[in-house]
């Protein structure tokens, strides 16, 4: 016998947001909101992005749970917003289907490492580093210095291996060809009427139109069910009063701003 709730979540459309930069506090966020969608059974998920991108772990980890959520049966429908780009894409091709704005602004798929050479600002005012390290790649993209040819070679196999994966699961998620993909696939972005043509995305249409389509798919009566939001997004300072909620969104933005300096591997955004 189920539980009267379990009853009620299995004609439930959920809907989950993914908004701003996909980075550690976000995936965490989201995961765990996919998890609760999966434990309720709720038959169909309505997935919001509204994203610049992110990196690379982090949207391989949260397209990895949507597609464990769809093999539990959820239809997963994604509504791309004002911008869904570079691992706004990676997150959005696990869901079943794909909607967008005319002109949501989509596409810009590819990979990016960046570092900062100073060492010609840093001779100038008389600043130098004594580097002791353990190997001979342990302080590639120091700012102190520029990029040895090895060290380029290097990276940039890193950036083609992620890239690869990057165009495997545009793919396998369009059901297109890799080699469709990659004719694309060089960063440059698009409108969604032009996503559209290209296969990137299915239908053009608001967030309205694709919470219609996700209860349509999931046998759901589109004028009765409403969704009902998983993993609500934290309001970023909001009312600065000491304590742990405060002090947990300025070390989340703190994070973030860290993690644009461009150290980590990021998935291209515009």
């Amino acid at each position: 016998m189920a539980w009267p709730w379990r009853r009620k979540t299995r004609r439930t459309l959920a809907r989950i947001a993914i908004e701003g930069p996909i980075a550690g506090p976000t995936r965490e966020r989201v995961i765990q909101a996919l998890d609760a969608v999966g434990r309720r059974e709720c038959p169909a998920l309505l997935l919001r992005i509204d994203s610049p991108g992110g990196t690379v772990g982090d949207s391989q980890e949260i397209h990895a749970a949507i597609q464990r959520l769809r093999q539990k049966g959820c239809r997963v429908v994604a509504s791309f917003g004002n911008i869904s780009a570079s691992g706004g894409v990676y997150v959005g091709v696990a869901a079943e289907r794909i909607v967008a704005n005319p002109g949501t602004i989509t596409g810009s798929i590819g990979v990016i490492l960046r570092g900062n050479d100073l060492s010609r600002l840093l001779e100038r005012i008389g600043i130098r580093f004594d580097t002791v390290k353990s190997g001979l790649y342990k302080d590639i993209l120091s700012p102190d210095r520029a990029l040895s040819e090895d060290e380029r070679a290097l990276l940039q196999g890193l950036i083609d291996a992620s890239y690869g994966q990057f165009v495997a699961a545009v793919a396998e998620g369009r059901g297109l060809s890799e080699e469709a993909v990659r004719s694309f696939a060089d960063g440059r972005v698009f409108t969604g009427e032009q996503a559209r043509d290209l296969g990137l995305v299915d239908a053009l249409g608001d967030e309205e139109a694709a919470r219609r389509l996700a209860a349509d798919l999931a046998g759901l009566d589109p004028e009765k069910c409403r969704p009902v939001t998983f993993g609500r997004p934290p309001k970023r300072f909001a009312g600065l009063i000491p304590g742990r909620g405060a002090l947990r969104a300025v070390g989340e933005a703190l994070s973030l701003e860290l993690a644009w300096s461009g150290q980590p591997l990021w998935l291209h955004r515009p």
